[in-house]
């Protein structure tokens, strides 16, 4: 049985990351892919939604990483998830498009849930390839990205008295 074309999903090795092949040059013969590292399904549906709408490797890679974001994939993933060792949590991302070769990151991305969405602006609005901390948070929030916001939850902070208490 033959696959359907629009309709492979790939799930690989144990790291976040969501890959689509292939849109930018789709012919009567190609035809774009959607490879997720791990099996968080809603945001390998949602990049696949962006696909199928038209829209750009980099728009559709976008759309899945922030649907992962926001429903805390796995529990580690976006805001509440896991601290850092002063209990606090931070963000971290990375994109980048693989026509162009440009890079866009955040790291211990404090105040702003919308990591992946601030990677892409860092790509996209700097000469820089990775933001950290404090100045990633002042950069994404001067470029429009909602915050300052507090990124622990309760389970994240439970968590990390849990494992302060057993050091």
């Amino acid at each position: 049985m033959a696959a359907k074309p629009f309709n492979i999903i790939f799930l690989l090795l144990p790291l976040l990351s969501l890959v689509v092949v292939g849109h930018e040059t789709v012919k009567s013969e190609q035809y774009p892919l959607v490879v997720s590292t791990w099996p968080f399904i809603e945001a390998v549906r949602a990049a696949w939604r962006a696909v199928d709408a038209g829209s750009s490797a980099v728009d559709s890679v976008v759309e899945g990483c922030s649907a992962c974001e926001e429903l805390r994939c796995d529990g580690t993933v976006g805001p509440g998830g896991s601290p850092d060792e002063n209990g606090e949590t931070t963000i971290d991302a990375l994109i980048m498009d693989g026509v162009t070769m440009e890079v866009g990151a955040v790291a211990a991305m404090r105040y702003v849930k919308d990591g992946i969405k601030a990677a892409r602006l860092v790509m996209q609005h700097t000469e820089h390839t990775l933001l950290v901390g404090e100045k990633a948070s002042e950069f994404a929030i001067s470029m429009g990205l909602p915050g300052p916001t507090n990124l622990s939850s309760p389970e994240s902070m439970e968590k990390w008295a849990k494992w302060k208490d057993s050091r």
